[in-house]
């Protein structure tokens, strides 16, 4: 049980916990992860026979991770201390874990939220939207994605190797486990309104912000890769019916060598964007955020700095010919006026194909420095 100054209802929640060990008969230990409390907490928890780890780093995410860390059991359950989780009815997550389980959800959607346990922001827009997400993203089952009661066992908490600290850990937990094929459960559980007699640490729009944050920065594919495609096919395409002059849509409207500009403007931004879904990729997975991704390590072992380099180079060149081809042009009419319709119709694709090849050769450098040997 993570705690922050809950005099108030710490005791009652090891209560519950103990007496749900002893009628299921399991040999179990209640650990509390103090996180900095100066209302007595520590001391409340011991007298109730709860062993009190002291975790110095503040956060939600850094109380649970070594709380969990010097647990002793097999198997590990995680609920906040303020008592609006039912600890003495912690049946089905026991029997889950005892089959194999990896990870146990509750569903406090399943099992019922007790009026006012839930502001209704988070009940009816909050939750539910970022199930929503987190399922799209990343095929996750569990449809309460930051229920606070779960279980989990220390073999799968290990292999997780949970960084975060804050709020975000328990969308971590949910991701890592899913990324991991680990196996995962939901089963009810019920949410009363909490004990305190203040304000909760949970900021609803601050908290539900960093968890979307955090999914799409577990997510490069829906923040980068899959933008950054849309945009360089879509640029690709509209320039391919403007290079040869300009197009007419509906008898009226004329598409010319504006529409081409942002166009390629498309595929640099896509390109950029899709050089950065790679290397997020890398140093997530150098950094252990990420789990082993076989269809990376395969792209990087077929991925040569020589090979980016020349790719780039060679783009460079095309554009730099084009560029050069236009100015022999604006040569042979003495420096004068010339047609934009026509000149600019190679001088944008010209530009563009320096810019996408000194692109390509840059993040070539900068994929090869994240993909460096360490030991």
């Amino acid at each position: 049980m993570p705690c922050l100054n809950e005099a108030l209802t710490i005791g009652r929640c090891i209560q519950k916990a103990r007496g749900c060990i002893a009628r299921l008969g399991l040999r179990a230990e209640v650990v509390v992860a103090d996180n900095g409390s100066t209302d007595g907490s520590p001391q409340i928890a011991e007298s109730e026979g709860a062993r009190v780890v002291h975790v110095p780093e503040r956060g939600y995410g850094a109380a649970l991770y070594h709380g969990a860390k010097h647990a002793r059991g097999r198997y590990i359950i995680m609920g906040d201390g303020d008592d609006s989780y039912d600890f003495s009815r912690l049946d089905p997550f026991v029997e889950q874990l005892r089959v194999g389980v990896d990870l146990v959800m509750g569903n406090r959607f399943l099992g019922g939220i007790a009026p006012g346990a839930m502001p209704w922001k988070n009940k009816h827009i909050g939750n539910p939207v970022l199930s929503r997400i987190g399922r799209l993203f990343f095929k996750c089952p569990v449809r309460d994605f930051h229920c606070g009661l779960r279980g989990f066992s220390r073999a799968a908490f290990e292999r997780m190797e949970l960084q975060t600290t804050g709020m975000e850990f328990a969308s971590e937990m949910v991701i890592k486990a899913t990324l991991l094929d680990m196996r995962i459960a939901e089963v009810p559980t019920t949410l009363s309104k909490d004990g305190r007699d203040r304000p909760p640490h949970l900021r609803p729009w601050r908290d539900g912000w960093r968890h979307f944050r955090f999914m799409l920065l577990y997510s490069p594919r829906w923040l980068f890769l899959y933008p950054g495609l849309a945009l360089m096919l879509g640029g690709a395409l509209v320039s391919a019916f403007l290079l040869p002059g300009p197009f007419t849509l509906g008898g009226s409207v004329v598409l010319d060598v504006h529409t081409l500009l942002f166009a390629v403007a498309a595929i640099l931004l896509g390109f950029q964007a899709l050089a950065f879904a790679f290397s997020a990729r890398v140093y997530a997975f150098n950094e252990k955020l990420l789990p082993e991704d076989i269809a990376l390590e395969r792209f990087m072992d077929l991925f040569t700095l020589e090979s980016g380099v020349i790719a780039g180079g060679v783009l460079f060149g095309l554009g730099l010919l084009g560029a050069m081809y236009a100015v022999a042009r604006w040569w042979i009419v003495g420096f004068g006026p010339l047609n934009p319709s026509v000149t600019l119709r190679l001088a944008i694709p010209s530009a563009g194909a320096m810019c996408l090849g000194g692109q390509v050769v840059l993040t070539s450098f900068f994929l090869s420095f994240l993909g460096l040997r360490r030991r």
